[in-house]
């Protein structure tokens, strides 16, 4: 049995929407970040990083969501969601993945957590000014270059389109459109009524 820690609000979302996806057998442990959860030893246990996603898996515990979303597509090949077959195509998936990690992830977290980054209270409020510039540049992006349609990568669903529906999720925050890019949107729109969102959606909403 595996075994999630998510928070509400946080890109744990797309690792959980993927475990439903796939029909995997789960159990999801709900972190009270705002409550300091991850900042307890029974946590930093798990994961000493003392953020979420982490799932714990018979081998061990996997944390990022690039690694945790492939892991769920290799160990679940019967749902079909990454291209496991041609090592070029999962490339390009992980590829995706990791754009949204390493890049718009952190475009986003200038707002709310511009600390990590800075001290001096003038250099985080310029990083927290350029937030909706740098967010919708890498939408952008996104829209116009990385997204294939109907899904990220094209006629098929994979783990990239649970990632994006995530973080596309924080735009309103960011103070950026969703509505700015036609394609994401009806993307954002069509996930909405996918079951598996469904059901993981009420529990993400802080």
């Amino acid at each position: 049995m595996l075994k999630l820690f998510y928070a509400p609000g946080s890109c744990a979302m797309a690792s959980h929407i993927a475990l439903e996806e796939a029909g995997a057998a789960y159990d999801a442990v709900k972190v009270d970040l705002v409550g300091g959860d991850q900042r307890k030893p029974e946590y930093l246990a798990i994961n000493p990083k003392g953020r979420v996603p982490a799932l714990v898996t018979d081998r061990g515990i996997l944390t990022e969501n690039p690694a945790i979303l492939a892991f769920v597509a290799q160990t679940h090949p019967a749902a079909g969601l990454a291209p496991l077959d041609d090592a070029y195509e999962f490339g390009r998936v992980q590829s995706f993945n990791s754009y949204l990690c390493s890049t718009v992830h952190v475009a986003h977290a200038h707002r709310l957590r511009a600390y990590r980054w800075a001290d001096d209270p003038a250099a985080i409020a310029e990083m927290r000014r350029k937030v909706p510039q740098n967010v919708g540049e890498c939408f952008d992006l996104i829209e116009n270059e990385m997204f294939k349609g109907p899904w990220v990568m094209g006629e098929r669903f994979t783990i990239s389109d649970p990632y994006l529906f995530t973080l596309a999720g924080w735009l309103k925050g960011d103070s950026v459109e969703l509505a700015r890019f036609p394609k994401i949107h009806d993307h954002h729109q069509r996930m909405k009524q996918r079951p598996a969102v469904a059901k993981v959606l009420p529990l993400h909403q802080s």
